[in-house]
């Protein structure tokens, strides 16, 4: 693969401690990024960057919580101070608290929000000023299937926070392309994550777990956002949806 466009790169990637952050942190680290992980569980964030470093990657790590705007400007600020610049910004924190909406987990749906939306835009609000100055950059937010398709019921609010997510990065491509920060969206569906036993419904959970036996592993997501990432400059790799091949919606 060619990877002349990820070598020495700085890629600041939030939910880094498990599934898709820690796939694509250990396969850019792989081909010569410089990764920033950002994560609440402090000693998987470790543990990741023990295993990156020990393979000869470049890594570091810190606690974060995307719903506190300070944490993610820190996040941003601690890649700038460390590598200089920060090249990518990988928005892949997120929940599936997935209930009916008759319900009413408005404390979930307020968690929802609060990670799904409010912290790809505290991600973007970090690291935007930093991008302009370089005169480059590039956002990748991880969104959904569940963005393109409402599944219900229970699934309600998360799709409408990854429906969210995708307007957003087209907002974000169309206002932000004239700085030369090209932005991309990932649309997954059944992933092999912890996503899935975010649910506080059992029953929910046990749905899920039957539904999610069909999905593919985190990594086949990393490749697809290394895609993005390689190309030319004066290319942007708008969207990918990437589904198992088993998966009908």
């Amino acid at each position: 693969m060619e990877t002349s466009n990820i070598i020495d790169k700085v890629v600041v990637i939030t939910g880094a401690s498990s599934g898709i952050g820690e796939s694509t942190a250990k396969l850019v680290a792989s081909q010569g990024a410089r990764v920033v992980l950002g994560a609440r569980r402090q000693n998987r964030i470790d543990a990741v960057v023990k295993e990156i470093s020990a393979s000869g990657g470049k890594a570091i790590g810190f606690s974060t919580d995307v719903t506190k705007r300070s944490e993610v400007e820190a996040l941003i600020q601690r890649a700038v101070n460390s590598f200089g610049r920060v090249d990518v910004l990988l928005n892949n924190a997120g929940i599936m608290p997935i209930a009916p909406i008759e319900a009413l987990k408005v404390d979930e749906w307020d968690r929802q929000i609060d990670v799904n939306i409010k912290g790809l835009l505290y991600g973007v609000a970090a690291v935007v000023p930093h991008m302009q100055k370089q005169k480059s950059g590039h956002i990748i937010n991880i969104t959904s299937v569940f963005g393109i398709k409402v599944f219900a019921p229970g699934a309600t609010v998360y799709c409408a926070t990854k429906a969210a997510g995708r307007a957003l990065t087209e907002g974000l491509r169309m206002e932000l392309h004239s700085h030369n920060i090209r932005c991309t969206m990932i649309s997954p569906g059944a992933v092999g994550t912890e996503l899935p036993e975010s649910s506080s419904e059992e029953a929910t959970r046990r749905n899920l777990r039957e539904f999610y036996k069909m999905a593919i592993p985190a990594n086949s997501i990393a490749r697809a956002i290394a895609y993005a990432i390689e190309q030319p400059a004066d290319v942007e790799i708008d969207e990918v949806v990437i589904r198992p091949t088993a998966q009908d919606f």
